[in-house]
């Protein structure tokens, strides 16, 4: 499970438990971030491991152990040893925050014989769009089993006072400006830094109080970003090294090498861009600094949110541009006309706000069960006895 799913799979359980207090989980992740994020939030009454390989042999073990009484499986999970041993064995298997991409989609179509089998296995299948109603439906999900629901991700999207509270005073601590109208580069990919850089440069010609946040989406890429900046002689601060440490002088460049505090950074920002969006494909998640009421920028590549862009962009909530120049542009429009970013931030907020509640009707259409294991996710009469 990516770590936008481990979100969605946490956020479902906490919901579901509050229907459903009796409920207990065995929650598994496939990377390791996504298993440390899960260890720091998961309940302790609840079990987390890696996913298994899903070979027959291998997931006959996994759910004799756990023995669940469903199996959920969270947005494009569809592990299909899994799906068919779970069905054999009587395990309800359901699919919540379901989405397909045009890419999946013409991959899984040249399979339709197999993909039939394994899709007509699950129900009920819970999806984010109408797009990926029918592209599941189109590789053999049955129509009735399908339920456009909208999207989790407006759900998972939480804020955390007190994370928010702490990037603002590294921002004090950082000395920079009160008036300082701050640029963050969010979850951005290779060559997206270089790009906000050299930005960044040229804007600050005329806009002195201009401030840079780069938080890329892989911290292992640091040395990478670093040696970005220091290619442009931008003077910059590592989050990593301003715990314990007093006021510094301001930098240029606030590089934010940790994991898990990009949320609290949006809080802090005026205008945002969010990466893997402009030179490479998919995109990352624009519904978190929409929750902060940021302005938003993102690129032509989007591919990742196909139930979520078009809500944005018929409210004129974000700005989505298609290169590079274009990025330039629309930033310096926003820096210059502080009202209308004001004006973007807030419709941004409003559809965030107005998107909520997808979970609950998720919860209400699975009714109840008394374990589940997001292995997705599962649902049992006991608690299980594999270790984390």
């Amino acid at each position: 499970m990516s770590v936008g799913e481990i979100y969605v799979a946490l956020r479902f359980i906490k919901a579901y438990r509050e229907v459903h207090p009796d409920t207990f989980f065995a929650l598994s992740t496939t990377t390791s971030t996504g298993h440390a994020i899960a260890r720091k939030e998961i309940d302790p009454r609840d079990v987390l491991f890696y996913f298994p390989v899903d070979l027959p042999i291998v997931i006959r073990k996994v759910l004799r152990i756990i023995n669940p009484v469903r199996l959920i499986l969270v947005e494009g999970e569809f592990w299909p040893n899994l799906i068919r041993l779970a069905d054999q064995r009587g395990i309800p298997v359901s699919l919540i925050n379901g989405r397909m991409s045009e890419r999946s989609y013409k991959g899984y179509r040249r399979l339709k014989s197999l993909t039939a089998d394994v899709l007509r296995r699950i129900h009920p299948i819970c999806v984010q769009g109408d797009i990926d109603a029918k592209r599941l439906i189109g590789i053999g999900a049955l129509a009735g089993n399908v339920h456009v629901m909208g999207t989790v991700k407006f759900d998972v999207a939480e804020r955390n006072l007190a994370g928010e509270k702490a990037a603002q005073d590294i921002i004090h601590q950082l000395g920079v400006s009160a008036d300082a109208v701050i640029l963050l580069g969010g979850s951005t990919w290779p060559g997206e830094e270089a790009v906000l850089c050299d930005l960044y440069k040229n804007l600050r010609i005329k806009n002195k109080n201009l401030f840079l946040i780069l938080v890329p989406r892989h911290v292992e890429r640091a040395d990478e970003v670093l040696e970005c900046l220091e290619e442009r002689g931008l003077s910059f601060v590592r989050r990593s090294q301003l715990d314990g440490a007093g006021k510094v002088e301001a930098p240029d460049v606030l590089f934010v090498d940790t994991t898990g505090e990009l949320r609290d950074f949006y809080s802090v920002a005026d205008i945002i861009f969010v990466g893997k969006s402009l030179l490479e494909h998919g995109g990352q998640n624009p519904i978190e600094p929409a929750m902060c009421g940021k302005a938003v920028v993102v690129g032509p590549n989007m591919e990742n949110f196909p139930a979520v862009m078009p809500v944005f962009l018929s409210k004129n909530a974000l700005v989505q541009i298609k290169n590079i120049s274009e990025l330039e542009a629309s930033i310096t429009e926003l820096l210059a006309d502080e009202p209308a970013r004001t004006a973007l931030g807030a419709r941004a907020a409003q559809v965030v706000e107005e998107n909520c509640g997808v979970i609950q009707k998720t919860v209400q259409l699975l009714g109840p069960g008394d374990l589940i294991s997001c292995m997705p996710i599962r649902l049992t009469h006991h608690h299980p006895t594999c270790g984390s």
